[in-house]
């Protein structure tokens, strides 16, 4: 009796036993699902979290944008049409003349009188880059066809400067002379020679740069002006056969020129020439010769560098990626598919060099500005020379990746053990316009006409010479060296920038610091156009 009364109270205990096991096993579990359950909310609410804000139009960004494009409108040689700027005049009539052809038109590249064909085709390629991702933004406040109108000035210009297959007509003007004259582009009495590229002097980059810039204008203006868009891509197709088929640096060929964008080498235009066909025709040929035929040898991969007038790597990257983003083209092969990745591989680590920049005895010498640098929020500084274009450049770069991610639908960037999610990639591209406009040590505006205080003093010829000045060449020089700001506003002209202290010094002479170029601000449109609203929807380019 007593063992069996022990049995039962031994099999009552281990009953207890095993229903606090099963009550721990329960509570655990819940524990478990509750903690999935809330990771799945957290996963849910960050999904949610890089959905953009709703729309609606930045008013500090509209400003500076229509401030921005007025630069072009300062820079036009030629017979001008709809002249915004009081101070400019007609120049340039007769530029071509001696070559039987009209190169009256283009942009003067900066603060002189020259037309070098390499950054003006590269300030093309770029603002219709901008015009293409972000043309709607630019509609939303009334810049689109004043961008669209600057882009046709300098691809009528290119379009004189092609006269035949394998001739393409790179530079108007003398550096020598030209500098050594301090005058009004309207006044201007100087001999202005044209210099080619042939099959004798190849110049594979300038010639691929100047089919870059046609193939993505014809995207451009594609809908609005068929024929033009036609025409454009036809002299593309010509200029990247002509570059690819008598392959050569311009600046060795011709080495008079050296002096002036002297260009490092040839294979990033072509690849990017290449790229922006594919985009303009759909051939599987051009996607072949970037992505299999010359990727291992001309691509670089995993090594990224900073996208500027020189070096267009980042740019194809980050252009690229956008075929990878947003579906892949059937017409692309297994094999093509992964080189492809590797595009976007190298533009992710781009990506991640700006927002995590590696010990500055790493190969990328990026640094950032004195402003902030603990919290790493002032300019991205990269060269002390036109300090700017790498900044603006490479946030333009942020803010077209981030948009590519966010159409996606994807969440992070993974950089060194930290993740990105693409609202960050904007924030940061905010931070770099936000110092151009103000938010810096200087408490200066990089962007002429910009906000109360800005550089008076831009090396800037036509802006520096009053209007009805009477001098010539050389005794021009005495409004270089006046101690009066300049009488007339180079309005858009965003001027090389600060030193890596965030000095920066106001001075005519200063041309490190106070020279504008196109580029500059071709970049800072294409940066401002991103911006200026505060929700983007990625569209096909056709």
């Amino acid at each position: 009796m007593e063992t069996k009364t022990k049995s039962t109270s031994d099999s009552s205990d281990q009953w207890h036993v095993w229903l606090l096991v099963a009550a721990m096993v329960v509570l655990v579990a819940g524990a478990a699902f509750i903690t999935i359950w809330r990771n799945f909310h957290d996963l849910q609410d960050n999904v949610h979290r890089i959905r953009r804000p709703p729309y609606g139009v930045i008013l500090k960004y509209r400003d500076a944008l229509r401030i921005s494009t007025q630069f072009f409108d300062v820079q036009k040689s030629g017979k001008l049409e709809n002249n915004r700027i009081a101070w400019r005049g007609d120049s340039g009539l007769e530029d071509g003349k001696d070559e039987n052809l009209d190169l009256s038109k283009g942009l003067y590249d900066a603060g002189d009188h020259m037309k070098f064909g390499f950054p003006m085709a590269f300030t093309a390629t770029v603002l219709a880059w901008s015009i293409l991702e972000y043309g709607q933004h630019m509609e939303a406040v009334n810049e689109l066809e004043h961008a669209q109108e600057s882009l046709r000035w300098i691809t009528e210009y290119l379009i004189n400067a092609h006269p035949s297959d394998n001739v393409l007509y790179i530079q108007v003007g003398d550096p020598e002379t030209d500098h050594k004259c301090w005058e009004r582009p309207e006044t201007s009495t100087e001999k202005r020679p044209a210099i080619q590229v042939n099959t004798t002097h190849p110049g594979s980059d300038v010639a691929s740069e100047t089919a870059a810039a046609m193939a993505a204008a014809s995207l451009v203006f594609k809908n609005q002006d068929p024929g033009y868009s036609k025409l454009l891509l036809d002299h593309a197709q010509k200029l990247f056969g002509f570059a690819n088929n008598y392959p050569g640096v311009y600046s060795k060929s011709i080495p008079n020129i050296q002096d002036y964008y002297k260009s490092s080498g040839f294979v990033d235009e072509l690849l990017w020439a290449a790229s922006w066909l594919y985009h303009a025709t759909g051939d599987s040929y051009y996607i072949s010769y970037v992505i299999v035929m010359h990727g291992n040898a001309f691509a670089n991969w995993g090594n990224p560098t900073w996208f500027s007038w020189d070096d267009k790597l980042a740019g194809i990257q980050v252009l690229l990626s956008r075929v990878n983003f947003l579906g892949m083209d059937e017409k692309i092969s297994s094999l093509e598919n992964m080189n492809l990745q590797m595009y976007r591989r190298t533009a992710e680590d781009l990506m991640c060099t700006i927002l995590l920049p590696p010990p500055t005895e790493k190969k990328t010498n990026v640094k950032f500005s004195s402003s902030n640098s603990n919290e790493n929020s002032g300019l991205t500084w990269v060269n002390e020379w036109d300090s700017l274009q790498y900044a603006i450049g490479n946030a333009f770069l942020l803010v077209v990746f981030s948009d590519y991610m966010f159409k996606s639908n994807t969440p992070f960037l993974y950089c060194n053990g930290k993740l990105y999610e693409p609202m960050d990639l904007r924030e940061f591209a905010v931070s770099q316009a936000d110092y151009v406009l103000g938010n810096n040590r200087m408490n200066m505006s990089y962007l002429v006409g910009y906000g109360l205080n800005y550089p008076q003093y831009v090396h800037h010829r036509g802006a520096s010479i009053p209007v009805d000045a009477n001098t010539s060449c050389h005794d021009g020089f005495k409004w270089l060296y006046s101690a009066q700001p300049n009488p007339n506003l180079a309005i858009g002209a965003v001027v090389g920038g600060p030193f890596l202290n965030d000095t920066y010094i106001d001075s005519r002479n200063n041309s490190m610091q106070g020279e504008p170029t196109t580029y500059n601000s071709a970049f800072f449109v294409g940066l401002l156009s991103g911006l200026v609203t505060s929700s983007s929807v990625v569209r096909s380019f056709s």
